[in-house]
Order: structure tokens, then C-alpha cells, then sequence
């Protein structure tokens, strides 16, 4: 009998050992903080098994102990993968939640913004230079065809990709906006608006005033008076890099080029940038305006004019302005 008790006690001991290394285990994939003090964002790489994503996150100091990440990858739900990406640990993450959030695959969101008013060389530039992307470009989209907005993305997602996203993006937002274009524009095809857009895009910055800009370009498309946009010079002598970097000269203006409005009648053969859905809009929905000049007021804006002779007094004030300022052009838009 003394012999069986003793056995009975030594397999008690054993339960309650092994359940209480069982409760161990358990505390500490999910109830013991993790060392990190500050969020911290690490990239799993494509391909890696369990050892080493269990070193690399021991080693970037989000778990204590690799073999205690991998022993709970293959204890929890050992079916589930761990995903490749880029993850946000947060401050304290226990071990069931850094397995959590690897199952999970919600990596960090990047952004990506593009400016309106980007010649596609350097919308192109941007998309090369945003850190996480991956790959080539292998083809330049044409121009126009890129809408401006703030686009999310993943490490690791291609940069090919991206420039889809912003052509089916500009796609549907021409095609949404152009069925619901105001009646009787002298424009034939939403790719005409585009190209207007992106003139109107590059006059202004304010916002208010692209409606009235584009009724001016409305209008004397209508009449058949030549745009005389500045902007489509320097898009003609700085082979649609950007800016040209310096004020337009006479000789510029009378540069011979398809995209020069100053000497060609009508819209220059395509976009001269990508505009954003603010320029198409105005260009599709033109405030309802009798006016046919502007020119810059010195504050960021525009003054407009109905007639020439009206136009050349705020010219003169332009000009007066850019005298005090040290500045010269020779071109103002809508002339």
C-alpha cells in the first residue's frame, strides 16, 4: 500500500507540474508584455519560414525569445500562416498578438500623393522614388492620363501597379464626369476636356477661379481665338519636363511648336499635365462668363477682362507689379 500511495503522489506531482508549465506557457504567449517600449515597424520578407521570422523579431526586439514564438505559432493555430509585409508593432505586444497581426496581414498603409498639375515624367519620378514600392515602369503612360490624388499602398506592391491604379483611376472619373458635361461645349471627346483640364490646371492654383478660367477657354474656343496660354509655352520649350525655370521671352512665345497657343489655333494636341478631378470639373461645368482675357493680379490670382481694351489696362498694372518685384514676362494668359 506504501508503495502504491507513493506512486499516486509522484503522479500527482507530475499534473500538477506539467499543468502548471502548461499555465506558464500560456501566461506568457499571452498575458506577459513584450519588450518593446515605442512602436516599432518591421518588413518580413517575402519567403521566410518560422525560425527566421522568430530571429528577426527577436532580434528587432519585439519578442524576448524566438523559441517562444515559434513554439506558440505551432501550439495557436499552427494551420494559419505568417504573411510576409511590413507590420506596426504596437508598445508591450504580447506574443498572441504579434501572431495575431502576422495572420492577419493588415500591413502598414503607405501613401503616396500626387500633386496636380505633374507632367507624367515627373508623376513618373515620384512613383520611382516612393520608398517600398518595387520594380520598373517598363512604359511611360501618356500624358494626362495619371489622375492626382493620395493613393495607398503596401511594401513591396509594384510600382507598375501603381500607374494602373492612376489610369483606371483618371478612366473612370473623365468617363463619370463627361457623361454629365454641360450641353454644347466645343469640345468633342473627353480627351479634349483632359487637355483643356490640364491647361486650366497649370493657370491657376485657386480653386475658386477654374470655372471662370475655363469659361474664358470656353469661350474663345467658340470664337475661334487662339487660347494664348503661357503654360502651353513652357510645356513646348521645356519638352514636357516641368518647369521651365526661368520667366518666358518673346522668342519663346513665337517658338515653333504644335503645343504653342500663342501661334496654333485650338487645343495643342493633348494634355499638357495631369489635372486633377477639380480642373476636369471645371472645364465639364464652365462658369456661364462673357469674359475672354485674364492676367495674373500679383496675388496668386487672376483679373478678367471682357474686352482687349479693358484687358490691356490690367495688363499694365501686371506689368507695373512685376517691375517692383525686379520679375518680367513677356506672356499672360488669355491674351
Amino acid at each position: 500500500m506504501k508503495i502504491v500511495a507513493r506512486i499516486a503522489i509522484l503522479l500527482l506531482l507530475v499534473g500538477v507540474g506539467t499543468a502548471a508549465l502548461v499555465g506558464g506557457f500560456h501566461w506568457a504567449v499571452n498575458s506577459a508584455a513584450g519588450p518593446l517600449t515605442a512602436e516599432r515597424t518591421v518588413v518580413i520578407p517575402k519567403g521566410s519560414t518560422l525560425p527566421e521570422i522568430a530571429a528577426q523579431l527577436a532580434e528587432a526586439g519585439v519578442v524576448v525569445h524566438p523559441l517562444l514564438l515559434r513554439a506558440a505559432a505551432q501550439v495557436y493555430d499552427p494551420e494559419q500562416p505568417l504573411r510576409s509585409g511590413e507590420y506596426a508593432f504596437a508598445t508591450g505586444s504580447t506574443v498572441a498578438q504579434v501572431l495575431e497581426l502576422l495572420r492577419s496581414g493588415r500591413t502598414v498603409v503607405r501613401k503616396l500623393t500626387i500633386p496636380e498639375g505633374l507632367t507624367t515624367l515627373q508623376v513618373l519620378q515620384r512613383v520611382r522614388n516612393a520608398e517600398g514600392l518595387d520594380g520598373e515602369i517598363a512604359v511611360t503612360p501618356a500624358e494626362g492620363s495619371l489622375l492626382p490624388a493620395t493613393y495607398p499602398y503596401s511594401y513591396g506592391d509594384s510600382r507598375a501597379a501603381m500607374i494602373e491604379t492612376m489610369s483606371r483611376t483618371m478612366r473612370q472619373t473623365i468617363n463619370k464626369l463627361w457623361a454629365n458635361r454641360a450641353p454644347n461645349l466645343p469640345l468633342n471627346t473627353p480627351e479634349e476636356a483632359v487637355t483643356l483640364a490640364s491647361i486650366v490646371e497649370k493657370e491657376t492654383g485657386v480653386a475658386a477661379e477654374r470655372a471662370r478660367i475655363a469659361g474664358v477657354f470656353i469661350n474663345r474656343l467658340r470664337l475661334g481665338m487662339r487660347l494664348q496660354s503661357d503654360p502651353t509655352v513652357i510645356y513646348a520649350v521645356a519638352n514636357g519636363t516641368g518647369p521651365l525655370g526661368r520667366p518666358l521671352t518673346l522668342a519663346d512665345l513665337r517658338t515653333e511648336n504644335p503645343y504653342n497657343t500663342y501661334r496654333n489655333a485650338g487645343l495643342p494636341p493633348g494634355p499638357i499635365a495631369n489635372p486633377g478631378r477639380a480642373a476636369l470639373l471645371a472645364v465639364l461645368q464652365p462658369a456661364a462668363t462673357d469674359e475672354l482675357f485674364f492676367v495674373a493680379d500679383g496675388s496668386g490670382g487672376h483679373v478678367f477682362a471682357r474686352t482687349y481694351d479693358e484687358h490691356k489696362v490690367n495688363v499694365s498694372r501686371w506689368r507695373a507689379l512685376q517691375a517692383d518685384d525686379g520679375t518680367a514676362s513677356e506672356g499672360e494668359g488669355g491674351n
